[in-house]
């Protein structure tokens, strides 16, 4: 894989060509980031390209396709989703398909986008080119924001009519959920020697009111079966060039040279959980064979040891995440019905139609991975249910908020 080889060396390449860059153009819009796993990704490289969640599941309206969806570029009010509402027109999003059981991803969706631009003053949707592992490709448009009106634009689908694979790039509702201030307190309270589930109690959603950018695959379950029978696994990256220059006549970057990581996800929280701040940008910039070889084995088993957690819950995160590659993984043969559980207390571990077996937008991650890592006993941040409801028909996506109509005074944020 091109990624793999002097990958430190390109990203190096990259930042020095970026930092040079800024020197000489007008500094870029400063953006929160997503789910903030790495601190390079949080500064300069931020934006469009970090990673928030990924998602693979059967589509609940039809087994026989499979859901996979990537969200990033978190955080966006809807005060902001016409400027902020923009896929990377320099960058690829790359979907990584395993097939064969082990660590070395298979095949790739690999995703692209035109710069978004104004006829007449008004800004047009950027255009998706899809380009499918055996070399095809397909154009779609993109469902980008109006950035005043109170009202969500419907999701544009496109389908591929020689593969039957229907695609979904646009702004979509942040469908985690997740009490990030609740559980860094309570992971703070078990360094204290003194655990403290007290912490827990606050409920509420450090996503609900933001926007993201998704983009999604409903791809025929056949297309995606190979050697490891009915299992599947997904893992995702972001990537530029390793060389990036400005160019003023047309206002954007070029790039040039192989593709470099910027970011990477397959297992929720991993990153952003179990590695070590200093090593969130090496851990972004590896891979899956990296993770199979043990180049971060012992970090994240150093980081589970820290909050008590027992062997036997060890060797179940470092079967997700490290011996076959942080890889999201799902058995097609188990039928799913749902967008996630019909219990907002249920662990998705109880019936197996969720993660960790796939993940779907409604599975509850955070409270199973506080289940696994209080030694299989329940525990939950107490943020259950996303504020918006899922859409009921590819991509089941929630639509994404708005800017409120005058006289609005509520504020959905959760803080």
């Amino acid at each position: 894989m091109i990624r793999s080889k002097a990958k430190q060396t390109a990203l190096v390449a990259l930042v020095s060509t970026l930092a040079l860059t800024l020197i000489l153009t007008p500094a870029p819009q400063s953006d929160a980031a997503d789910h903030r796993d790495g601190p390079l990704i949080t500064s300069y490289l931020s934006g469009t390209l970090d990673i928030a969640d990924l998602y693979l599941f059967l589509d609940p309206g039809d087994n026989t396709r499979a859901i996979i969806a990537l969200t990033t570029s978190g955080f966006i009010v809807p005060s902001e989703n016409s400027s902020s509402g923009i896929f990377d027109s320099t960058s690829r999003y790359r979907f990584e398909m395993e097939n064969t059981g082990d660590s070395q991803p298979d095949h790739f969706f690999d995703v692209t986008f035109s710069p978004r631009i104004a006829r007449e003053g008004i800004p047009q949707p950027q255009l998706a080119t899809i380009t499918l592992p055996n070399g095809r490709s397909f154009t779609a448009p993109a469902t980008n924001p109006d950035g005043t009106s109170p009202d969500a634009p419907p999701p544009v689908v496109t389908t591929d009519a020689a593969t039957g694979i229907k695609f979904f790039a646009g702004l979509v509702d942040d469908p985690f959920v997740s009490d990030l201030v609740a559980i860094s307190r309570y992971f703070a309270s078990i360094g204290n020697s003194a655990a403290n589930p007290t912490q827990l109690e606050r409920g509420r959603d450090s996503f609900a009111g933001y926007n993201m950018t998704g983009i999604a695959f409903s791809i025929p379950v056949s297309l995606l079966l190979g050697r490891a029978g009915s299992e599947i696994g997904l893992s995702a990256v972001t990537q530029r060039r390793a060389m990036q220059i400005y160019d003023r006549s047309r206002e954007q970057f070029i790039g040039f040279g192989p593709w470099v990581n910027v970011d990477r996800m397959g297992v929720p929280s991993i990153n952003a959980m179990l590695i070590p701040f200093n090593r969130k940008n090496e851990y972004n910039a590896a891979d899956t064979t990296d993770d199979s070889a043990g180049r971060f084995r012992s970090d994240i088993l150093a980081a589970l040891q820290s909050l008590g957690t027992d062997s036997i819950s060890v060797q179940r995160f470092l079967a997700l995440a490290v011996t076959r590659g942080d890889i999201l993984r799902l058995d097609t043969s188990i039928p799913n019905d749902r967008i996630g559980p019909t219990n907002p207390d249920e662990l998705a571990t109880n019936d197996g139609r969720g993660f960790p077996n796939g993940r779907r937008y409604g599975d509850d991650v955070t409270d199973t991975e506080l289940f696994l890592i209080n030694n299989r006993q329940p525990l939950s941040d107490n943020a259950n249910r996303n504020e918006v409801p899922f859409s009921r028909s590819f991509p089941y996506f929630g639509l994404s908020h708005q800017p409120f109509p005058a006289g609005t005074l509520d504020d959905k944020t959760r803080n």
